[in-house]
Parts: structure tokens; sequence; C-alpha cells
């Protein structure tokens, strides 16, 4: 059987759907970065806050579903299809993987208080601000992780999995993804390796679950606290306008250092336990749907 360059199973071969969405993204993403640089200089936009952020955000988050809309005009199919069906948003798995986040990480909290290298702090925020503030940081976190999450284990996750099969595609965006962080504030201690840890737990919410709407809780809630419930640096960042006026003290293997609690090695095991909560809580196979991939092998859907 004479082998087609350009077309396999499945239609275009994924490699070229993958290229032909980098380079509407590219395209997308250079003419707003430019639109992005003359509107926050002229704003003197501050990224330590929340309002200033979200606009950014949603600057970002366009190209990122522009293109994938493009993709989908082109491959006949939809955003659920790429994980992130909309009639699901904020569902019952949203909130539960927010609430399981967020008791997570002020466990993690209470286990770096009692190793002596953390403390809580004086309440910094009262009357209408603790909720102005909460709401402002809600709205930020939710939109740091549908661009982070949708980017990485949107398109490019279900286009992957549909060449190379869904956990060496898994690896591959997680590397991606965590690795990425190595970038960031104080990114070049356990902050990376923590973060490629994270991804690779957190994908296997995405295989049992079949869209990344629970996984978006995780990461808008574990977000949330650090920005603005604990007042704790997120992946080398520090915002202004938070709760707690919570502070480290000690060994930067135990506390973070620069880039925060992320890069804490109790971070490092609680990720570890939470492989092994997650796999135990979720079960089946729910992602890629074999009707939206069409005629994928056996082998790769297993």
């Amino acid at each position: 059987m004479q082998y087609n360059l350009w077309k396999g199973p499945n239609g275009l071969r994924p490699g070229w759907r993958l290229l032909i969405f980098v380079a509407i993204l590219v395209l997308l993403g250079y003419g707003m970065s430019r639109s992005v640089d003359v509107l926050t200089r002229s704003m003197h936009a501050d990224f330590s806050t929340p309002l200033d952020n979200v606009f950014l955000l949603d600057l970002l988050l366009l190209p990122l579903m522009i293109a994938t809309w493009i993709m989908g005009r082109i491959e006949h199919r939809t955003f659920a299809d790429y994980g992130l069906p909309w009639r699901r948003a904020f569902g019952r798995r949203f909130w539960q993987g927010a609430c399981f986040s967020f008791v997570s990480f002020t466990v993690l909290l209470l286990v770096m208080r009692l190793a002596g290298v953390f403390s809580f702090g004086a309440i910094a925020l009262h009357g209408w601000d603790v909720w102005k503030y909460a709401a402002a940081w809600a709205v930020l976190a939710f939109l740091s992780a549908l661009l982070e999450d949708f980017l990485y284990r949107g398109y490019l996750m279900f286009t992957l999995t549909t060449g190379i099969s869904f956990w060496p595609a898994a690896v591959v965006t997680s590397l991606l993804m965590g690795g990425m962080h190595y970038f960031n504030p104080s990114g070049h201690g356990l902050g990376p390796v923590s973060a490629i840890m994270y991804c690779l737990v957190t994908v296997l919410v995405l295989r049992r679950t079949g869209d990344l709407w629970m996984l978006l809780g995780i990461h808008a809630a574990w977000s949330w606290c650090e920005l603005y419930f604990y007042g704790v640096a997120d992946s080398g960042y520090r915002a202004n306008g938070h709760l707690f006026t919570a502070g480290f003290h000690g060994n930067s293997l135990l506390t973070g250092g620069g880039f925060g609690p992320e890069a804490s090695i109790f971070t490092l095991i609680l990720m570890a336990l939470w492989g092994v909560i997650l796999s135990v809580w979720l079960r089946g196979v729910r992602y890629p749907d074999p009707a939206a991939v069409q005629q994928l092998p056996s082998q790769n859907v297993n």
C-alpha cells in the first residue's frame, strides 16, 4: 500500500495539523503581543494587581481561541473534542477540583508550619476589600489556568494523542508546560521539577474525566490560594491585594525560596500523593473520545 505523506487514516496527518495550528497561533499571537505592548505602556500597567492581569490574559487568550476555532472548522471538530465542552463549564467536576486543590494547599502549608518554616501572618484586608480582591483574583486565577491548560492540553494534547497515543503526548506536553517554569523568576531550583510533576499527575484528570474542567478547577484554586488567600509567591510571582501576610523562613528546599511553596520538597511529596489519590478517586478512560478521533487505532485509546 502506497504511503501518503499528507494524509493518514484520520485525514491530514497530526504533524501537519500541528504545524498549521502553530503557524496560525504565532501569527495571531505576534500581532496581539504588539498591541499588548503598546496598550500596557500607555496604561502603565501594574501586573501585580488583578485588573491589569485580567486585561492582559484576555488579550492572550484570544489568539489561542481563534486558532483552535479555525482548526476545528478545518477538521470538523468542536472545542469539546479538544477537551473544553462549554456545556460543562463550572459544573460539579470543576468545583470538586477546586475544593480538592484548596484543601490540599492548606494542608501543605500546615505541614510547612509544623516544620517551622512557614507562618500564616496577620489578615491584611478588611471590609469590602476582602470580597473585592477575592473576586478579582478568582477571575484572574481562572483565566490564567484556562490559558495555560488549554494551550498545552487542548488542541496540542488532542492532536499529539492522535499521532503518538495518549501517554507519550502527556509526557511531551507536561515537559513543555512544566519546563517553561524554568524561565520564571527564581525558576532555577525545584520549581520546574515540581511543575512537570504536577502536569504529569494532573493529566490523569483529563484522561479519567474526559475534559479539562476538573483540571481547571484544581489549577485555578491553587493559584487563587497563592495569589490571594495566603499571599505567597505563585511560580516566582507575587501579587498585591492578598488576604493573609504569610511568610517563609528557613532552607529554600523546604520553603521553595523565591519561587514559592511549589518549589518545596513538601510539594513534590504532595504531588506523589495526588497521583495515588486521583488514581483511586477517578476511574475509567474517557479521553480521547473515539468519536472525535474517528478511526484512531485501538492501541491509542486503551
